[in-house]
């Protein structure tokens, strides 16, 4: 398998590899399957797609992530009484310490990015180096290095209150110390009775009603395609991001599995960042017949991914 190498919408798994440090850091792709995002896929409330598991969302990956690496951190969030003012406070006093990792933010008030200005319900992480003279100075790792910004207009982005999958605001993670070194393949292979979990459908989450997840997700999400074309809401969110984020996703997985030498789960990873992959250009073009097709080949999948996975936890990870 020829790995993946450029650009790629993963914020979170960027803003904790940069607060991990040149010296420690693991790959992107060992952060993002630690997180658990590649095992899945989920539509939620019937019409929403997403290829990370149901139930999952950025917050649970972190937290899963975070530990995994042999990582501490103190994860600060406002209440909904916080104001502006005291969550900035919090912010300039954790920056003091050192760099912050900032999110879920809403990103179409990110306004140093250009077209932005407007909130989209599309969240985003960024990591925060200073509070100073009522300006906000950060690394975004959607391309912004330095990047600045009047201090109530991130705040206004901090606050997430379009983000649908939290009701908490101005959440920040702060003080990161390495409790324990953790080596990657070792992090991987305690992560998956996890991705085992994630695969077989938890249902300890919440979700929103209609929430679909697995094969069922994708051939009901396949039948709107077929029964008059998919809403262009929802094709704009597959072209825009659910298909490059989640073929990035599972091509990532595969590679860190084959490490393991786990090669029929990392084939099948492979295949399915194949098939997904190619349906960036039916879901751009508005191809139907070709994204119906793709997503019905792709259903069945998931499960034949959990099955051997399932056999690879219980006969033990080849080290």
């Amino acid at each position: 398998m020829l790995t993946y190498i450029g650009s790629g919408p993963y914020c979170y798994s960027n803003s904790l590899a940069m607060m991990l440090g040149p010296d420690a850091t693991p790959p992107t792709a060992v952060i993002e399957t630690l997180t658990g995002s590649p095992f899945g896929v989920q539509l939620i409330g019937g019409t929403m797609p997403l290829f990370d598991p149901y139930g999952w969302d950025p917050e649970r990956g972190l937290d899963a992530a975070v530990p995994a690496l042999g990582l501490h951190c103190v994860r600060d969030a406002g209440g909904t009484e916080d104001t502006e003012d005291e969550a900035l406070t919090r912010l300039r006093a954790a920056c003091a310490q050192g760099p912050v990792v900032a999110g879920p933010l809403e990103m179409g008030l990110l306004r140093y990015q250009h077209g932005s200005g407007t909130a989209i319900g599309a969240d985003h992480y960024v990591v925060v180096l200073a509070v100073e003279n009522n300006t906000v100075l950060l690394h975004d790792p959607h391309g912004h290095p330095y990047a600045t910004l009047p201090a109530s207009a991130f705040a206004a982005a901090w606050r997430a209150e379009t983000v649908p999958y939290t009701d908490d605001t101005y959440v920040m993670r702060s003080a990161f110390t390495q409790e324990r070194t953790v080596d990657p393949t070792d992090a991987l292979r305690q992560s998956l009775p996890g991705a085992v979990r994630w695969l077989a459908g938890r249902d300890d989450l919440p979700v929103p009603p209609g929430t679909l997840g697995g094969a069922a997700a994708l051939e009901a999400l396949a039948d709107q395609a077929a029964e008059g074309g998919l809403p262009s809401e929802t094709r704009d969110l597959l072209a825009s991001f659910a298909v490059q984020v989640g073929a990035r996703r599972l091509h990532d997985a595969a590679a860190c599995l084959s490490t393991l030498g786990l090669t029929t789960p990392a084939a099948l990873l492979a295949e399915q960042s194949r098939i997904l992959g190619s349906l960036q250009y039916p879901a751009a073009s508005g191809d139907n017949q070709a994204l119906e097709a793709g997503l019905r080949q792709l259903a069945p999948t998931y499960e034949q991914l959990r099955t051997t996975l399932e056999e690879a936890v219980a006969q033990g990870a080849p080290r």
